[in-house]
């Protein structure tokens, strides 16, 4: 029976890192962004904006290194606008999000027309300029969970790292202390000489960072090369995530990782014939992570603590 097979649930929970690692990237970005009290809906766009220009630096320069930078420095960019819009002309947060997610969606294939002569794709990345593996030998060592932790590309294990470096930043640091006190409290920070609105500034940038590393992994890392609206709602799922983790890194990643196993699940189970059920339709399966969310947001966003001064312009007086 193929749910008692150990190859098939190594499979599926290696899979299952891999899929939650854009997630867990684009929903920390997210953290960086609310907690300084800046709502941040547009990780979409900008991961769409990350994937395109990680494929094209890693084409150009011929190096993946190279293509995740080109990534950043897009995604980084393009969070500027969402910055500079929100922190210093008070737009509205949510408009911003949406107006940034709406741009990238158009940019992305207008720019593969202008540079590959195709409409919403890049040429295949190869193999030899493409993100390669990792193989760490203790690791491979440990059985079940060696099979399941290794032979991933860099960025995986940087997901993870990022993950408890950004917990003992927020916990332990006085930037970190800083960085919840202009989200929760942004008068009383101003009052101890924070700059409040420099701050949020950062965190956005910031989160662009994170969003041009969650979209350098689709195009450079697990796919080979850019095609359009290859984000496919992560951005929105990652947010989900970050709500689902009440705004806390380590939460918000094992929240990534369940939304990661219900897209590994749904890959496996297309074809598959269930007890008494036999073969679902395709299309119902690849519902599944959508599902998910849904279920996840209706449960759970109206019990989550939000960061008090989220989606407040901060005034000076």
């Amino acid at each position: 029976m193929l749910w008692l097979d150990l190859a098939f649930w190594v499979s599926l929970l290696s899979s299952t890192l891999r899929l939650s690692t854009p997630l867990t990237f684009a929903a920390l970005g997210g953290f960086f962004s609310e907690r300084s009290g800046v709502v941040n809906i547009a990780l979409e766009g900008l991961m769409l904006i990350g994937a395109f220009a990680a494929a094209w630096g890693n084409l150009y320069f011929q190096s993946s290194v190279a293509g995740v930078l080109c990534g950043i420095l897009a995604a980084m960019l393009v969070a500027s606008l969402h910055a500079v819009a929100c922190v210093k002309f008070k737009a509205d947060q949510i408009v911003s999000g949406m107006a940034i997610n709406i741009f990238a969606f158009g940019l992305a294939p207008m720019l593969s027309k202008a540079l590959f002569g195709t409409r919403g794709s890049s040429p295949q990345i190869l193999s030899e300029i493409h993100m390669q593996t990792w193989n760490i030998p203790l690791l491979e060592k440990i059985p079940f969970f060696g099979d399941v932790l290794s032979h991933h590309i860099p960025l995986v294990y940087l997901a993870i790292v990022f993950v408890f470096m950004t917990h003992l930043w927020s916990k332990k640091s006085a930037l970190g202390l800083h960085h919840r006190a202009v989200g929760d409290h942004p008068e009383a920070a101003d009052s101890l000489g924070i700059k409040v609105n420099r701050f949020r500034i950062v965190s956005v940038l910031c989160s662009g960072v994170l969003c041009g590393l969650a979209g350098a992994f689709l195009s450079i890392g697990h796919g080979s090369g850019f095609a359009r609206n290859m984000t496919s709602g992560r951005g929105y799922i990652a947010l989900t995530a970050m709500i689902f983790g009440k705004w806390k890194p380590i939460p918000t990643f094992f929240a990534c990782l369940l939304f990661g196993f219900t897209d590994a699940l749904q890959i496996r189970m297309q074809g598959t014939p269930l007890p008494g059920l036999g073969e679902i339709p395709p299309q119902f399966v690849q519902l599944l992570p959508y599902v998910v969310t849904m279920v996840v947001l209706a449960g759970f966003i109206g019990s989550s603590q939000a960061p008090k001064a989220l989606g407040i312009p901060y005034i000076k007086e």
